[in-house]
């Protein structure tokens, strides 16, 4: 038996068809408020902060396909189930948005919690202000909490990993978003 033990990468016109013939388990592994507000209508939700490779079934007959919003997180996934003896795993390049750019469909809940970018916006924005105004108006060195922000948002440019919305994805209403019937376990 060959080793494959790579991730492979699909465009969405391959995964429409693989959902079609029923070939495929798609594995949305974003956080369950981004998965509540838009998804795949096929995709099931375990999220990367929560991924257990284990409880997903090792079926021959069906391929597994991560999606993300970009790509990053359904990487960090696979080599999850890498390291736990999964052999072949396939993501959606460009994630999300590639799917809605080939024009398919979506599920879209307009009452699910602001996105986590628009969430790492409102955070990063309100910190950056506090500390402007504090720096300006009772020390100086409050304008600490401003620099480390902005640091913090040049790491996350850089890296693709955002330390603040995997934060943010761990408040109460960020996981309440998402009924149990769309968790895989």
């Amino acid at each position: 038996m060959t080793t494959i033990n790579q991730l492979q990468e699909i465009n969405a016109v391959t995964l429409k068809k693989w959902l079609q013939r029923q070939e495929t388990l798609l594995i949305d592994v974003r956080e369950p408020g981004e998965f509540a507000a838009e998804h795949i209508a096929e995709a099931k939700l375990m999220s990367l902060s929560q991924f257990d490779p284990t409880v997903i079934p090792q079926d021959n007959n069906r391929k597994i396909v991560l999606q993300c919003q970009s790509g990053t997180r359904s990487a960090q996934a696979a080599q999850k189930m890498f390291e736990t003896g999964f052999n072949e795993v396939f993501h959606l390049r460009g994630g999300l948005p590639t799917w809605k750019a080939a024009g398919y469909p979506t599920v879209v809940n307009k009452n699910a919690p602001i996105s986590m970018f628009r969430q790492v916006q409102i955070v990063a924005g309100s910190l950056v202000f506090l500390g402007t105004v504090l720096g300006t108006l009772v020390s100086p060195w409050f304008l600490i909490i401003s620099g480390f922000v902005g640091a913090g948002l040049v790491f996350a440019g850089v890296t693709n990993t955002c330390a603040m919305a995997m934060l943010l994805a761990k408040l109460p209403y960020n996981q309440k978003a998402v009924n149990n019937g769309d968790i895989v376990l």
